[in-house]
């Protein structure tokens, strides 16, 4: 009796050194996350292959696809859906009077949690980058509990916004359109997807969009979307797609200023934002583009939503960010508390 009961000991040990292997760097991740405040906003210092090498050579062509890919690579087979949501926001580039680069962008949404993930790939760019867990099932009421705590490995998955080691700042914004479908026989990314590529593999602004015409576009949430790419330099351009045709739109002043309608001539001023880019411009133009960081985030928040959906839901500022692409330092304000900015770093 007693030799049985030493050897299920030792079955049982060697059962969870098993496991305790198998998710070695999932568990390492998952002891990273740190609360920062009670929004919730947390923070994760990503460690481990989250495989968007093998991704991105498969491809993925749907939130469904993407979400099977995640299950299988990064949960050991347990599901997960990603929802990305009909979601509004500003983004614009600045200059400090140093001759810094700056990158600013608020995330306008119905009120949830937020997380600041930071990710070191082996074979690529270290990166910063804002995320919005609820995008894959993570509520605000629910981020404690061990299956959300699993779901939050798939964070690397689901930027929204970021900056990489190299000072190169990317966001992405909705657009109230049919969704960008290409089909012309290349690998498919999603809009998520194709962020992380970016703040993995791109150094500069021109990097990013040769990254991106590899790739067949398909946007998330039965929707299109457009992104804001900045640089160290000061470059920065917009990314749409009419009729699933890549659009690149430089910049015309001395800054640019993004928020959910198109800048493409044959589509101009299709959506909406306009008041919200309207006080961002009027802002920069007064200061010919040049500000400090502070002085940033004080765009933002004249620019911020506090509106509602149809249906009565808030639609309002979830945070704003602002990014200097030297220093490669990111300021963060939480729920429109402009008197509490929260600091970090790419390094």
């Amino acid at each position: 009796m007693k030799r049985g009961l030493k050897w299920l000991g030792i079955l049982l040990v060697l059962l969870i050194l098993g496991i305790g292997l198998l998710f070695k760097d999932e568990l390492v991740t998952l002891a990273t996350v740190k609360k920062i405040n009670d929004k919730p906003f947390y923070e994760m210092n990503y460690k481990g292959d989250y495989a968007l090498d093998e991704l991105l050579q498969k491809g993925v062509n749907s939130d469904q696809e993407l979400a099977k890919f995640a299950a299988k690579k990064l949960l050991k087979g347990m599901p997960v859906q990603v929802n990305v949501p009909n979601l509004g926001c500003t983004t614009f580039n600045a200059q400090t009077p140093s001759g810094d680069h700056l990158f600013a962008r608020n995330y306008d949404l119905d009120n949830g949690p937020a997380m600041i993930v930071k990710t070191k790939p082996s074979h690529g760019y270290q990166s910063i980058s804002m995320v919005d867990p609820s995008l894959v099932g993570v509520e605000a009421d629910n981020i404690n509990r061990p299956m959300s705590k699993a779901l939050e490995l798939v964070a690397p998955y689901i930027p929204l916004d970021g900056m990489n080691e190299k000072g190169l700042s990317v966001g992405v914004l909705r657009l109230a359109d049919q969704p960008t479908k290409q089909d012309t026989g290349k690998k498919g990314v999603t809009t998520t997807i194709a962020l992380r590529m970016l703040l993995d593999q791109a150094k500069n602004v021109d990097e990013a969009v040769h990254l991106l015409k590899q790739y067949d576009m398909n946007s998330s949430a039965r929707s299109a979307f457009h992104f804001q790419i900045a640089d160290q330099s000061g470059k920065s351009v917009v990314v749409e797609y009419v009729d699933n045709q890549m659009k690149i739109l430089p910049m015309d002043k001395k800054y640019q200023v993004l928020t959910n309608f198109y800048l493409t001539p044959e589509k101009y001023n299709q959506g909406s934002g306009q008041d919200r880019y309207a006080i961002a411009d009027h802002a920069l133009a007064k200061k010919q583009g040049v500000m400090s960081m502070p002085e940033a985030m004080q765009i933002l928040q004249a620019a911020q939503s506090n509106k509602k959906y149809p249906d009565g839901r808030p639609l309002v500022t979830q945070w704003s960010s602002v990014y200097n692409q030297k220093t490669l330092q990111m300021d963060v304000a939480l729920d429109r508390n402009y008197g509490k900015i929260y600091h970090f770093n790419v390094k």
